[in-house]
């Protein structure tokens, strides 16, 4: 992309989980002198840091980070509200920098904060209350197996362990007699600043390596602790996520702890799957190898004119 001088500018990393994106983002946030909001849609959440690889307290402390443990567990938190409140925050962040850098693998909150909120039903109360007695009483494989005939385009791509979103399309669906991709497909709201996308390539082998590795590390560093003093909030919709719903069902005596473990390195692996099917589509999104920070760089210093 190129862009005038005077123009305000997002850069917005993206990429699996694992694949490095903070460690770039704090990079380029030292380099651009620019503060980093996350687009993670569980980074949000207090409690939680370990299972959800916030910032260390280092990097927090380097560079100024915003949408980082700033909502307890208890609060829901949807992508409308999240663009709301960062298109007023980088308004009010554009007034002192010229770049702000965001980062995160939620394909649907960066999708909000590029483009807005697509104009989606507002949800049915009756549909509503009539799914979460299907989701209790039936488990969540009745919902994507609605899903999955109801919309397959749109259940290739989504995170089919998270019952908040499949219960959305599958009602989304219902109400409209059409598709959940269909919706999402309208027209992109005009953002006053310039986009720029960077995305972190690794090869699938070295990306598995890596997240099966962080796994253990979390491990090591207390996500059993973590997760056991989040359990009676099991049923929160923040908790919906892959290193604490295995190792719940390990409390529960469902599984064991070496089952949990393997069981949270395959969700991770799949979830960096579903995490690229998405990027993959966006064109706009320019591709790097991990770790090679000096062509990142490079790069955006020459299609933003610096």
């Amino acid at each position: 992309m190129t862009t005038n001088i005077d123009t305000k500018r997002l850069i917005v990393i993206v990429g699996a989980t694992g694949s490095g994106k903070t460690d770039l983002s704090i990079a380029l946030a030292s380099y651009f002198g620019a503060p980093v909001i996350s687009t993670d849609s569980r980074q949000i959440y207090r409690s939680i840091p370990i299972g959800t690889a916030q910032p260390t307290a280092e990097q927090l402390a380097a560079v100024k980070h915003y949408f980082i443990a700033t909502h307890d567990l208890t609060q829901d938190f949807s992508c409308g509200e999240f663009e709301e409140q960062a298109s007023q925050l980088l308004e009010q962040l554009f007034q002192i920098h010229d770049t702000v850098i965001a980062v995160g693998g939620s394909g649907l909150y960066i999708k909000a904060l590029c483009e807005g909120m697509d104009d989606l039903p507002k949800a049915d109360t009756g549909l509503r209350m009539q799914l979460n007695r299907r989701l209790r009483n039936e488990g969540l494989q009745s919902l994507r197996d609605d899903l999955q005939r109801l919309d397959p385009e749109y259940y290739a791509i989504v995170d089919c362990n998270n019952p908040s979103r499949v219960l959305r399309a599958v009602e989304v669906c219902m109400q409209t007699g059409g598709t959940y991709t269909a919706l999402r497909k309208g027209m992109q709201h005009k953002r006053n600043y310039d986009i720029v996308k960077i995305g972190i390539d690794m090869p699938r082998e070295e990306l598995y390596d890596r997240i099966n590795r962080r796994v253990e590390m979390m491990i090591a560093n207390g996500l059993e602790h973590e997760a056991r003093k989040v359990y009676h909030l099991r049923h929160l919709n923040s908790l919906q996520t892959v290193g604490y719903r295995e190792l719940f069902e390990w409390f529960d005596g469902s599984i064991t702890r070496e089952e949990a473990i393997e069981l949270i390195k395959r969700n991770s692996r799949r979830y960096a799957k579903r995490q690229m099917t998405w990027f993959r589509r966006d064109e706009d999104i320019h591709w790097f190898p991990y770790g090679d920070t000096d062509a990142v760089t490079e790069y955006l210093s020459s299609v933003l004119h610096l």
